[in-house]
């Protein structure tokens, strides 16, 4: 059994027990989170496909960790013109793992 879920502006295939990285969800470490967007389920082999979502069909998650990514640089300039900036970001992430899917 499968489903495909929507958080953070991307979508994941998910089985229970996977463990996923998506954008930074507002939880604590421990805490469970519900999923209610769910796009399609795959139950036995059945594909549910949602319009836009399947109705009543819900992913229940555990939040693992909150972390941020490894840093990236950013570098601008402008050539024979002095102009020069670095900047670096670090992406906020939770770290899921995927207890339970509810269809």
């Amino acid at each position: 059994m499968y489903a495909i879920i929507e958080t953070g502006g991307k979508q994941y295939r998910v089985q229970e027990g996977d463990t996923l990285f998506v954008e930074k969800l507002d939880a604590n470490q421990g805490d469970i989170v519900t999923i209610d967007s769910v796009l399609a389920v795959s139950k036995d082999g059945n594909l549910t496909v949602g319009a836009p979502m399947v109705a009543g069909a819900k992913v229940e998650a555990k939040v693992l960790e909150q972390g941020k990514a490894k840093k990236i640089i950013i570098f601008k300039y402008k050539p024979k013109k002095d102009y020069r900036r670095k900047q670096g970001h670090r992406q906020p992430y939770t770290k899921l793992v995927i207890e339970k899917i509810n269809a």
